[in-house]
Order: structure tokens, then sequence, then C-alpha cells
């Protein structure tokens, strides 16, 4: 099912996102940081750094300098592929899980003062 949202909610939302992680008590993310951690949580399947760079159009060094970031912040984890050892699979953590939580929630709740209620 699509849905379809105004750009005018889809900015708000946006904002209400970026606020609420610069209102949190952790460093904030850049934008190569933030589009890794957003695709390994929204694309569902293993992660690589090549994997990663080819879906972000970026280089692997951009990738492994986001990874070391949200590795040092305990938001991602790297870990060696059991199927080729000359790899390395990523995948968020549980804190990772928390920080998507976290911004989902924020999103939802602009979503909702945008969104006239069916009650009424």
């Amino acid at each position: 099912m699509s849905v379809i949202i105004a750009p005018e909610l889809a900015a708000v939302m946006l904002r209400d996102v970026v606020v609420g992680l610069l209102r949190r008590d952790a460093p904030a993310l850049s934008a190569h940081q933030f589009g890794v951690f957003l695709t390994c949580y929204t694309v569902a399947r293993d992660h690589t750094v090549r994997g990663l760079a080819a879906d972000l159009k970026v280089s692997k060094s951009v990738i492994t300098r986001a990874l070391d970031k949200l590795s040092e912040l305990d938001l991602a984890q790297r870990r060696p592929d059991p199927a080729d050892r000359r790899s390395v699979l990523v995948a968020l953590t549980a804190q990772g899980h928390r920080l998507i939580d976290e911004m989902t929630g924020a999103a939802v709740g602009a979503a909702r003062d945008w969104v006239p209620s069916k009650a009424g």
C-alpha cells in the first residue's frame, strides 16, 4: 500500500525527526551517517560495505567512515560474513533500533498534527 504525503507534511516530519535527534544527548549524525543508518534499517537484506556504497552511490571509503562513527555511537556493528571471510556484514545494534523507534515516533507525531482526526 502506498501512502501519499504532501510535500509540506514530509518537510514537517523530516524537521521533527532531525530536531528530535538534535535534542538527544548524543552527537548529531552527518548526512552520510544518516543515509547509511536508514538504509540498513529500510532495505531488508544483509548489508556489506560494497553493497551500501552501491545503494547510496558513494565510495566504499565514505561508507567505512560512516560506519566507523555509527559503530563508535553503538548504532551499527560489523561482523564477519560466515559465507565469505573477505566480506563484512553490517547491522543495526539494539541502540540503533531504539533510535529508529524514537525517529519514527517523532514522524508519526508530526503526521498526527497534520492529518485531521476521523473522529468528530
